[in-house]
């Protein structure tokens, strides 16, 4: 499966997963974790890219244990960033939809994802190489889900 659509994304990847790493280092352990977590899910995207690597090492490396762990313990996602998106957040037309949204949203989308890649792989014995889903599609959707998320945290505001 082709990464072509990751291309455009990767230029201003390395200055977003600067910032998370430079954000994530805060006293409050949740936040600390998501936003770790959001860097090292770009991260996989990013060397994925790179390293031609498939989507079934892709899916089995993709983490969300930190959101989940944050829902446990109710964290309030509104404080990796206040407020909605706004139109100077989006930098790719297909995330227009999420104007309005607010991390706590997105960062629900993004985990609904996650789980739903893993299942797929988990409901064709550990491989997507032949499920009937747009895998490909799927990956593409989180990725440029979890580079809005940290567009919006780093945007103005």
């Amino acid at each position: 499966m082709q990464l072509e659509w990751l291309k455009t994304g990767i230029g201003p990847l390395k200055d977003i997963l600067t910032f998370l790493n430079k954000e994530g280092k805060t006293n409050d352990i949740l936040k600390r974790q998501v936003l770790r977590e959001l860097r090292n899910n770009l991260n996989i995207f990013h060397n994925a890219y790179l390293n031609e690597v498939s989507p079934d090492i892709m899916i089995d490396m993709l983490a969300n244990t930190a959101i989940n762990e944050a829902m446990k313990a109710n964290f309030k996602f509104r404080k990796l960033k206040a407020g909605t998106i706004e139109p100077y957040h989006v930098f790719n037309d297909r995330n227009k939809k999420y104007i309005g949204w607010d991390a706590e949203k997105l960062i629900d989308k993004i985990d609904e994802k996650i789980e739903e890649l893993k299942n797929i792989k988990k409901m064709n014995k550990g491989s997507v190489v032949d499920a009937k889903n747009n895998v490909s599609m799927m990956l593409s959707n989180l990725y440029y889900r979890m580079k809005l998320l940290a567009d919006f945290i780093k945007g103005p505001k």
